[in-house]
């Protein structure tokens, strides 16, 4: 008898530990049927599919928009439409795992991002005086890219960006810091958790569609793992290095901040004017963390404010 309820025992916690990672390989994928009908184009590039489009001037010189750790490039449109005003070719495009573009697995680190943001430059034939803008995690994508490629920059745009300081939920950092055990409960929990934080309702109608592209890639195969990826990759870089770098360039650094964020905290501010203080920032008061989709005039002006000269 003792051995039937050990056999069940171990069955049982067999069930339990493998439940979420059965659950995440019966996600469905992006294929043509979703894609269908979707703005933009799909490129294939050397480590998947991406989804990009361009948004703005017809003419003029090139931003690249990169978007954050948990929004697709719907998120950024606002941000395009800045830009697009102040006379830039605006090409934005989804990160892998997210929104439409392909989940390939490895590691999204510095380098898995900086090869997807390479490619599509390449691809498109874009080689110099290349504006790069992000977005919290597209933030410091961008920061590694102009650090790594600076004779290709113009000038570095960064909206709530990390890179330089983050306040991390207990969850996030336990999973990022345990292997294992962290893989586990991120896959068990993490899609309940982003779910929740998801507004119930956008306030108008254009962040409405953010919200409801965000519960959408929740649900698609890859997006859980790659958001845990790049909190162990991408994330969990400090990059001070870069900065001081980017200041010695003389590459123009503009920065905006949300007076709000409880993920970016504003003392960034004054770790970004230690490590360049050249960098031109500014300040959306009443903003938090998903500023470029629910402050969009406020966002647009302080844009135009520290791209001015």
């Amino acid at each position: 008898m003792i051995w039937v309820l050990v056999a069940v025992g171990v069955i049982a916690i067999g069930v339990i530990a493998f439940r979420p990672f059965y659950v995440e390989r019966r996600r469905p994928v992006i294929g043509p049927t979703e894609r269908h009908g979707a703005k933009g184009e799909f490129i294939q590039l050397s480590q998947g599919v991406t989804h990009c489009r361009w948004a703005g001037s017809a003419r003029g010189p090139v931003a690249v928009v990169i978007h954050g750790v948990a929004t697709p490039l719907i998120s950024m449109e606002a941000v395009a439409e800045g830009l697009g005003g102040l006379g830039y070719r605006v090409l934005l495009y989804d990160l892998y795992g997210r929104g439409l573009s392909d989940a390939p697995e490895g590691e999204q680190n510095r380098q898995f991002f900086l090869r997807q943001l390479s490619d599509l430059c390449a691809y498109y034939g874009l080689t110099e005086e290349i504006t790069v803008a992000g977005y919290s995690m597209g933030g410091s994508i961008a920061t590694a890219f102009a650090a790594e490629f600076p004779h290709s920059i113009k000038s570095v745009i960064l909206i709530a960006s990390a890179g330089i300081v983050t306040n991390e939920s207990r969850f996030s950092r336990f999973c990022r810091r345990t292997p294992l055990l962290g893989d586990w409960l991120h896959a068990m929990f993490a899609d309940s958790r982003v779910l929740k934080a998801i507004p119930a309702k956008g306030a108008t109608r254009e962040i409405e569609e953010v919200l409801q592209a965000q519960r959408r890639e929740v649900r698609r195969r890859g997006y859980l793992p790659a958001l845990l990826s790049s909190r162990r990759g991408m994330l969990a870089e400090m990059q001070e290095e870069d900065h001081r770098k980017l200041g010695r360039q003389g590459i123009a650094v503009a920065a905006i901040w949300a007076g709000k964020d409880p993920i970016i905290p504003l003392r960034a501010i004054g770790l970004l004017g230690l490590w360049n203080r050249a960098a031109r920032q500014e300040v959306v008061e009443d903003a938090d963390h998903a500023m470029p989709y629910t402050h969009k005039a406020q966002m647009i002006a302080a844009l135009k404010a520290v791209l001015r000269d």
